[in-house]
Order: structure tokens, then C-alpha cells, then sequence
């Protein structure tokens, strides 16, 4: 048994609060491997993809009865990368292939977003061009809206696709430990280093390392090769295909902290100190035991250093792993919440001898969470109501494959309307999405994408669960997600065995946090009694207050909910072109109107969270209308994140800002003496509503309601006043506008680092001779960049635009689009210019500043490959 770490005496800790190294002084090397990779499209022809083979059940999306007797007779077929060792050498694994011709680009990177949309594609895709050649229905039952099934005859090819990475080591590195990582590769793929194939990984989510030491060659070239196969699909929505998350590449000596090795928990006392637990895993890769020591210290959000231990020395063996868990008293700290995100950091140093060989530094948050079965979600102490969407990972014009700071932009947008949670529906997410959570403030809620108890999904689980364990904005893990196929989800013969198996699992790894199962049936059966917070997915679904009754004892949340559809700036229906009117008056027979499903929690309070679906629009799952229809319109946001109406009503009943949104636009050319519904999504008590300047009257708001007029048109303005306690509080005009003359570009962040990774999202309009946004403009604009930038994505939020992701031309949706422009290493501007026809240009120049980018692996000159 290991001796019992101690804490610092006070005099040794002041000493120390100065003399803890900074994070680039680290023995440790994690290098940023995403530039200059060479990419291919397609096997080699001379290669029988037979040699790749990995049978799968015939469904991925949600596991049924017959899979589970499927998957131990598919096992034994699936090629290992020994039999592909063992086997005749692929020309495209081998170092010394000749990648010249192949594409330069730089990750993430996602080849479906670029490839063009096909009427005869996987609707529930996007309708991307690849497939697997397996005839379909492109089909929702819910098509009733007068649409007619298609049935496909299979669209075959683009689904494998080869990256390529050449690099050196230094000689010095001979002896370390090294490793790449990567943090999501859609999927199934197999890695290979100098011709040998290490690996192979399954899941298009979990992140996962291969050892690279036994194969590397220390002092020369090496070339990195992976085969991405996204044959099979393994969610009902846009998945992408690639290596669409970052790659790392890992040295460490041969002692150091193992991968995903610390777990930082803590205890609040009742006088506001805290007990910071580090528990921490070593491991020794070298071929001798080891006299090893763990020095920790806490830094407090001010860099001071608030906490120190440090264990007594014990020995290692040769490939041995041990964990030790020293305890640190932190007085007083600020404590994380989405309101004040304070963030603490761990730096672990792993001593051989007096050497530090190793440093390793852990973000956390110390913050105390518990659900409770009558009062909710508690943070700190205090009760918290948890307002959220369910989100997936794709945005106009980069497909799955986002920028950190594109994270960053949704997550604000997010804030802005008052979501203060995010469910990442239905996979775990990257882990740039979670850091930003924990820096901006918003609570998390990980989900699990397979649900069975095969080592595969165990292993998913078990990778999820200890790469995201340290982070204060996750506060429950989701094992699954609707697992209704055979009624998996309440059936307590086949289906409530593997959940208790994940459930065990969860626990073991992480004891702090609860666990839950979204669930649209059998509420109270299976899957009810054993996570610990009970999910429900739509109040249509079941009876949540028949659960509550039979289960006072049991937490649970709303996991899902809503699913109105809306068109951002349509306000009549368009079956041709695929379009919703924006009133949120339309949702499929498990949704709910927008203003029934929010009164509804807001008079249970014992359900401590609404997850709404969805934050943003998605490619796939189109819904009431297919083809041309090539997204989703569930979101509050489109797919660039340009708010819809709807984002105003969530801002007016979930945020503390005085809210009064006035709509539809007021420029109709004809609509005779037809009433136009003008809504205002406000949250003062009263609105008063005028049409040049004559009040068609004073109405109350409804507490989680609206208010709304039948209104004929008149060209002039609306103005809306609204009042609380008797005085106005808050005023909004809705004018009508004279016809686009000029076009605007107005960027996200003005402030850009030209480190090769930092993007300026920017907001392309069209504005009249006054310079007011003309909100039916549907201009085609062409882009040119020129200087230190390069456009990487384009989008208009238009559910039913087939226009290309990339390039430099993008059509204006209801006066809006978006160009997304990355820096380059050079600190020297780039300026963007958008012309349309008989429009004043608009020019936009941006100074990114000088930075130093994040250690990366060096591409190799050309000349040297």
C-alpha cells in the first residue's frame, strides 16, 4: 500500500507559491498535429476492400433484440490490424508512396460537407453524395403533409477516404513515450505508422490514442497513414466523414501521468473551504523499476498557488501502473457556475530521483451539484433551473469539422438567448465544445452513442466517461437515447441488464455524477429504475406526474422537448421550396406548441431541467417536408446561427434581460386586406401595438406566453410599447424598408489571432439607401479574399439551398448570409469584399495580431518528403 500523501507545511507552500513551473516548461510535449496532412478519396484500385473488412449489425442507429445474438458471430470475420499486417502491403500505408498528387489540406477537416447534394442520397445525411449502395426509403411517417415517399435505388461511393502525415523525430526522442490522439475520426479506421497498421477505431465519436514508440523511427522520417471508412452511419442525422476533430501527438518520458490519468474531485465544508481529492494515475513504460515521487499543487483562477502535496517516494516496476490520491485544502475559492465559470487548475509533476519528468496540468471547477426529487437541480447550495437544447455538431459551411472558436460562437448565441445547458445529442462531443463550457458557463450533459454492453460500447463509454470527468460543466452523463427498438427501454428481461452494466460502469469511474436515459416511452419501467435521474423525452410521451407519483423519490428531467419547426424570415408556408412559416405553430405529433411545453415545467419544479429540441438547425432529419429540404428546422437558430423568431421568446422567459421581439418583417408587396399575424415574444406585463402611429390596442401578457394581432397590411411602422407597472420599459419598431442598395459584412469578433486556427465569423447583409437591413433580400453574392486569410465555409441558414459549402459565392436567405474567414500564421491583414449585382460593394479589412500558435509537429518541406 502506498504511503498516505501529505500536505505542505505553510512556511515550504509560501516558498513554493512563487517557484511552480509555467505549463511551457513541461517535460511534457502534447503538439498539435492538424497541418499539412495529404488526403485521398477512394481505395487504391488495386486493393480488394475486402482485406478492411468489419461486419456490423445491420443497424447501428439503436440496438435490437436479434444484435445482441448477432454481434459474437460477426466478431470473428472482422479484420485486425494484425491480419492486415500479416497480409500483402497496401501501397497507400507505405512510407515510401509517392503522396505527392494527393491534396494539401489541414484538419479538421470533414469531405462530406464539400460534396455536392443528390435527390437519390440518405435524407436523414443531408442528402450528400456517398453512400453505401444500399437501396432505401427516404421516409418519416410524419410525412403527411402531402408529400410522397422516395424510394432510392442506392447511391454507391465517397465513403473512403486516406489522410497521409509525414514528420520527424529527433534522435533525442528515443527512449520517451509517444503517442497520437486523436479526438474524433468518422469512423471506422485504421491506423497505420511506417507501413505497420497499429489500430483500428469504430466509433465516429470517442476519442482514442495509439501507442507510436515500438514502430517510430527516432532520427529520421515517419509517415502517420489512416483509412477512414463512413460507410456505415451510426446516428439519423448529418455525421460528416474524416478526421473532423483536432490530432495530437504525445511525448512524455517513460514515468509519467498516464493518458485521461487524473480525476480531480472536491467536498465544500459549511464555512466555504473546500477539499480538493487529486486522484491521479502513474505509469512506468520503462524497462526498469522507478523511485517516484508526486508533487501536486492547486492554482487558484487568480494564478495563485493555493494548495500543495506532496507524497512520499515509492518504487515503480517496469510497466506498472498506480494511482495515488493526495488530498488539498483550498481555503475559501470561488466557486464554478455558469454565472461566474471560476476555474481551477491541477499541475501534477511526477519526480524520478530530484527530476521532474513530468508535468501535467488539469482544468476543474469547484462546484457542489444534486438533484433533488421534489426542488430540482441544486448548484452551490441553491436551487438552479436548468434551461437547455439539445444540439448536434455540424454548422453551415464546415459540416462536423469546426473551428474551436466556431464552438465558441454557438455557445455564446446560446447564452444570448438564455440557455444556460447543452445536451450533446446523441454523442459524446469534442472536447474543445466541453472546454468551452467550462469557460463561458454552461452546464453539460455527455451522451453516450451506442447502447449495448459489447467491450466496444463499453469501451466508448469508458473513454467518454474519463477524458470528460474533470470538467464543472458536465453534471450528468447520458448512457443512451431513445432506445425504443423491440422496447429495449423498458424491457427488464434483455433491454434492463445492459443498463445496469453501463450504469456500473458510469459509477465506478465516476462516483460525483449521476446518470440518466432520455426515454419517449415506458416511463416507470426498465431503464426508469436503475439511472439515477429519469429522462423524458416529450411531456406527450407519458404521464410525468403519474412517474412523480409512483417514484417521489426519483429526480428527473425533461431531456428532450418542443421540436417546433420554423423557417428564419418565412411567414407563409412554401411546400415547393420546403418552407415553415417562423410562428413555431408547427411540430410533429410528439411536439408541443411553444407556448405549452414551457408553462408546463415552469409548474413542476420537480423536473429540473428542459432540454429543448433543438438549439440550431441540422443537416438531415428534414421534417414536414423533404427534398429539397436538405436540414432540419427544429433549431431556435439556423445553421449559420442566425436567430429565428423563436430564439426571442426563449431569451424573454429564460433570460433576466428586459425582452420585446416584434414580428414578421413589415415589407409584403401584395396582401390585399388578409390579416397578417404580428406577434410580440416579450416578457413585460402589457403591449401596446401601433401601425403608424395608431394603436390597434393594449394587451397582457400571458406569464410563458405571447401576445398577438391580426393586423392588415400597410406599408409604414410598427411600433410596439411595452410596459411593466404601468410605464414603458421597453420600445420596438418594425419598419418597411426601401430596396437593397448596398451590401454589409459585419464580423463576429473583431480581435483575431493569426495563429493558422482563429476565424472571424462573419455576417453578410443587404441594407437600404437609409441603411436599415432589408429582410427579403435573396441577393447571390460573390466573395474575394485577399492578404492573410482564406475563406474555409460559406451558409445562409436556407433549409433548401443547394448551393456548395465552399468556395466564394453564397446567396443572401431573407437578407442574411455568412462567410467564415481563418487566419493564417501571418500577422497581416486580409480583407474581404462581397459584391451582388446593382449593389455598393461591401469591404471588410481585419488586422489579426501577432501570437505565438500552439507547439505544433512541423510539416516537413517539400523538397524533403
Amino acid at each position: 500500500m502506498l504511503p498516505r500523501p501529505a500536505p505542505l507545511s505553510g512556511l515550504l507552500l509560501a516558498a513554493l507559491l512563487l517557484t511552480v513551473p509555467a505549463a511551457h516548461g513541461s517535460p511534457r510535449e502534447r503538439l498539435l498535429l492538424d497541418r499539412g496532412w495529404r488526403f485521398h478519396l477512394g481505395d487504391p484500385t488495386a486493393v480488394d476492400p475486402a482485406v478492411f473488412a468489419y461486419p456490423e449489425v445491420d443497424a447501428l442507429e439503436r440496438t435490437a433484440h436479434a444484435h445482441l445474438d448477432e454481434e459474437p458471430r460477426l466478431a470473428p470475420l472482422r479484420r485486425s490490424p494484425a491480419d492486415l499486417n500479416a497480409g500483402a502491403p497496401i501501397a497507400f500505408a507505405q512510407s515510401d508512396f509517392d503522396d505527392s498528387a494527393w491534396r494539401m489540406l489541414d484538419l479538421p477537416h470533414d469531405w462530406a460537407v464539400e460534396l455536392p447534394f443528390n435527390p437519390r442520397a440518405l435524407r436523414n445525411h443531408g442528402y450528400k453524395n456517398m453512400g453505401a449502395g444500399v437501396s432505401a426509403q427516404n421516409s418519416w411517417a410524419a410525412l403527411e403533409v402531402g408529400q410522397s415517399v422516395q424510394d432510392l435505388g442506392g447511391v454507391t461511393g465517397n465513403t473512403i477516404g486516406w489522410y497521409r502525415r509525414a514528420f520527424d523525430l529527433p534522435a533525442g526522442d528515443r527512449g520517451k513515450s509517444l503517442w497520437v490522439e486523436f479526438d474524433g475520426v468518422y469512423r471506422n479506421c485504421l491506423v497505420w505508422l511506417n507501413g505497420r497498421c497499429l489500430a483500428r477505431n469504430v466509433s465516429g465519436y470517442s476519442s482514442f490514442k495509439v501507442d507510436l514508440a515500438p514502430f517510430a523511427n527516432f532520427g529520421g522520417r515517419n509517415t502517420l497513414v489512416v483509412r477512414v471508412d463512413a460507410t456505415r452511419t451510426e446516428g439519423w442525422f448529418y455525421e460528416g466523414a474524416g478526421i473532423y476533430r483536432h490530432t495530437w501527438l504525445v511525448k512524455t518520458a517513460p514515468v509519467h501521468v498516464a493518458h485521461w490519468g487524473t480525476f480531480v474531485t472536491s467536498i465544500l465544508a459549511a464555512n466555504g473551504d473546500a477539499t480538493v481529492t487529486a486522484e491521479t494515475t502513474l505509469r512506468n513504460e520503462g524497462s526498469a523499476p522507478a523511485r517516484v515521487r508526486l508533487r501536486s499543487h492547486v492554482i487558484a483562477p487568480d494564478e495563485q498557488v493555493v494548495a500543495t502535496n506532496e507524497a512520499p517516494a515509492f518504487s515503480l516496476a517496469a510497466g506498472a501502473t498506480v494511482t495515488v490520491s493526495p488530498t488539498l485544502p483550498v481555503p475559501q475559492p470561488r466557486l464554478w457556475s455558469p454565472e461566474t465559470p471560476a476555474l481551477h487548475r491541477l499541475v501534477s509533476e511526477v519526480l524520478v530521483g530530484e527530476e521532474v519528468v513530468d508535468r501535467f496540468e488539469t482544468t476543474f471547477g469547484i462546484r457542489t451539484l444534486h438533484f433533488d426529487p421534489q426542488e430540482g437541480f441544486i448548484l452551490n447550495g441553491r436551487r438552479y433551473a436548468i434551461h437547455g437544447t439539445c444540439n448536434h455538431q455540424d454548422h453551415a459551411g464546415v459540416g462536423s469539422a469546426l473551428p474551436d472558436v466556431v464552438q465558441y460562437y454557438r455557445l455564446r448565441r446560446l447564452k444570448e438567448m438564455g440557455c444556460n445547458a447543452y445536451r450533446s445529442a446523441h454523442h459524446p462531443p469534442t472536447p474543445e465544445l466541453l472546454e468551452a463550457c467550462d469557460r463561458l458557463g454552461l452546464l453539460a450533459v455527455p451522451e453516450n452513442r451506442r447502447f449495448d454492453a459489447t467491450p466496444e460500447t463499453l469501451s466508448q463509454l469508458e473513454r467518454l466517461i474519463r477524458r470528460d470527468r474533470n470538467h464543472p460543466s458536465v453534471i450528468l452523463w447520458s448512457l443512451g437515447n431513445e432506445e425504443f427498438k423491440d422496447a429495449m427501454q423498458g424491457n427488464e428481461e434483455w433491454g434492463a441488464p445492459i443498463a445496469r452494466t453501463l450504469q456500473a460502469l458510469a459509477r465506478r469511474l465516476d462516483p460525483t455524477r449521476p446518470t440518466t436515459m432520455p426515454m419517449n416511452a415506458d416511463w416507470g419501467k426498465g431503464f426508469s429504475r436503475i439511472v439515477d435521474v429519469q429522462g423524458f423525452n416529450y411531456l406527450k410521451l407519458g404521464d410525468a406526474d403519474a412517474f412523480h407519483a409512483a417514484f417521489p423519490h426519483q429526480p428527473a428531467i425533461a431531456t428532450e422537448e418542443s421540436s417546433n419547426v420554423a423557417t428564419r424570415g418565412i411567414y407563409q408556408a412554401d411546400r415547393v421550396r420546403a418552407y415553415v412559416p417562423a410562428y413555431a405553430t408547427t411540430f410533429p405529433k410528439w411536439g408541443a406548441a411553444i407556448d405549452t411545453w414551457l408553462p408546463y415545467y415552469q409548474q413542476r419544479p420537480w423536473i429540473a431541467a428542459v432540454f429543448m429540441w433543438a438549439g440550431f438547425d441540422y443537416r438531415g432529419e428534414q421534417w414536414p417536408y423533404d427534398w429539397p429540404a436538405i436540414n432540419c428546422q427544429f433549431g431556435m437558430m439556423d445553421t449559420c446561427g442566425f436567430p429565428k423568431d423563436s430564439f426571442y421568446f426563449c431569451q424573454a422567459w429564460w433570460s433576466d434581460a428586459t425582452v420585446l421581439h416584434l414580428f414578421p418583417h413589415w415589407n409584403w408587396a401584395v396582401r390585399d386586406q388578409e390579416p397578417i399575424p404580428v406577434r410580440a415574444y416579450t416578457n413585460v406585463d402589457e403591449v401596446e401595438l401601433f401601425l403608424n402611429d395608431r394603436s390597434l390596442g393594449r394587451k397582457t401578457v400571458p406569464r410563458g406566453g405571447y401576445v398577438e394581432w391580426p393586423v392588415v397590411y400597410q406599408a409604414g411602422t410598427l411600433r410596439a410599447e411595452g410596459y411593466r407597472g404601468g410605464k414603458v420599459v421597453a420600445t420596438r419598431r418594425v419598419e418597411t424598408t426601401g430596396p437593397a442598395v448596398a451590401l454589409r459584412l459585419t464580423p463576429d469578433r473583431a480581435d483575431l489571432a493569426a495563429d493558422g486556427e482563429d476565424c472571424a465569423v462573419i455576417t453578410v447583409s443587404a441594407v437600404d439607401a437609409e441603411g436599415r437591413p432589408v429582410p427579403t433580400a435573396m441577393d447571390a453574392v460573390d466573395f474575394e479574399i485577399t492578404g492573410a486569410g482564406r475563406i474555409i465555409g460559406v451558409g445562409n441558414g436556407d433549409p433548401s439551398c443547394h448551393e456548395s459549402d465552399k468556395g466564394t459565392r453564397r446567396s443572401l436567405f431573407n437578407g442574411l448570409a455568412q462567410v467564415i474567414v481563418q487566419t493564417t500564421r501571418t500577422a497581416e491583414p486580409f480583407t474581404l469584399t462581397a459584391r451582388a449585382a446593382e449593389r455598393e460593394p461591401a469591404v471588410l479589412t481585419v488586422s489579426p495580431r501577432a501570437v505565438t500558435p500552439r507547439p505544433a509537429v512541423p510539416v516537413p518541406a517539400p523538397s524533403s518528403r
